[in-house]
């Protein structure tokens, strides 16, 4: 069992964990990574069989389980227990009824968009939660300018044009953006405009 730690923010730990569980070692690591890029505070525990999972007797503590569609047909039961917490993970658009899916056979932009739009069917506590706990803003309010149009898919360039800047200045605050939150790619700085609420995933 492999546990998260936090990936691009100092706030401490609470109490909101997740479950993945997946024979597929490289699924759940995946898997865990981008949980824990959404949710950097919250704890995202690895299992390679409900078996593993069981084994812990007490699962209520956990706010969901994105379980493999292969392990959830071989423990339809138990799971079936935990309706509201259970996200089945498919590939393709198969449906599995009285359960979410989530297609894990998409780009990581699709993949983040789905999970951000399970806050629309009532699965929106840990991300709310997570909002509440990050009050300190990281970014200056330039720096989330730029971020914004980052995630947009302008340019250093175009961006400079937009905010009458330098593109040396937008090199510089877009070097500072990675550096605060920990991005080590555009799409991590895609998640965390996502969560914080500066742009939708709509609007990209």
């Amino acid at each position: 069992m492999i546990q998260h730690s936090d990936s691009f923010s100092s706030v401490d730990k609470v109490n909101i964990k997740f479950a993945v569980i997946d024979s597929n070692v490289l699924t759940c690591i995946g898997l865990q990574h981008l949980l824990g890029r959404l949710l950097p505070m919250a704890e995202i525990q690895v299992f390679t069989s409900s078996k593993e999972l069981m084994e812990l007797g007490d699962v209520s503590g956990f706010l969901h389980f994105f379980i493999s569609s292969n392990i959830y047909f071989q423990q339809p039961t138990f799971f079936r227990q935990y309706p509201k917490k259970t996200i089945v993970l498919v590939k393709g658009d198969m449906q599995i009824k009285g359960f979410h899916t989530l297609n894990i056979c998409q780009t990581e932009k699709q993949i983040v968009g789905d999970i951000m739009a399970l806050q629309h069917m009532g699965h929106d506590h840990a991300i709310n939660m997570a909002r509440q706990i990050e009050q300190k803003e990281i970014l200056s309010s330039r720096e989330i300018e730029v971020a914004i149009l980052l995630c947009k898919g302008y340019i250093n360039k175009e961006i400079a044009d937009l905010l009458s800047l330098a593109t040396t200045t937008v090199i510089s605050h877009r070097k500072n953006i990675m550096e605060k939150i920990h991005a080590r790619s555009l799409a991590d700085i895609i998640i965390y405009c996502v969560v914080k609420g500066f742009v939708s995933i709509d609007e990209l």
